[in-house]
């Protein structure tokens, strides 16, 4: 084979190729593919810790609605509890109210019977009065007699 100026030249040329790649422009290669894998492997590991935190933050929001479920019985139980007071209180206020009705009802026919009382002794003293006129034929003093007449009548 003939080497002649050409190849070396070439050859030569080659070298400085080399070496400036080498030098220059590999470095930069090197250092994107290891910026490109640091990158992926924090993704990876982000990915990781997102599923992780996703698996945690399932397991919590499904405790707190267990919690939140647990929470609404309690509450609809007492609810519960305090409507049944709410009747029983209801209940007996009506049996307070209708036994005090009941004790003025009586009061009121008490009363009644007093005044209906008084009205036919009022009666009788004036039947007696006239009864009394009857018979005596002659003219009673109404306003001296009252006394003696009230005092029988409340005897009555």
């Amino acid at each position: 084979m003939n080497f002649n100026a050409t190849l070396i030249g070439q050859m030569i040329a080659f070298g400085v190729f080399w070496w400036f790649c080498s030098k220059l422009v590999w470095p930069l290669i090197i250092k994107g593919l290891e910026d490109r894998k640091t990158r992926i492997a924090d993704g990876l590991a982000a990915a990781e810790k997102g599923q992780h935190e996703l698996q945690l933050a399932n397991k919590r929001s499904s405790e707190i609605l267990h919690e939140g479920k647990e929470q609404s019985k309690t509450y609809i139980t007492q609810a519960q509890k305090r409507a049944d007071e709410i009747v029983e209180e209801a209940k007996e206020n009506a049996r307070r109210e209708g036994e005090r009705i009941l004790t003025a009802a009586r009061a009121e026919i008490d009363q009644e019977r007093q005044m209906a009382r008084e009205a036919l002794r009022r009666e009788v003293a004036t039947l007696a009065l006239a009864g009394a006129e009857q018979i005596l034929m002659r003219e009673v003093n109404r306003d001296v007699h009252r006394d003696v007449l009230n005092r029988i009548s409340a005897g009555l």
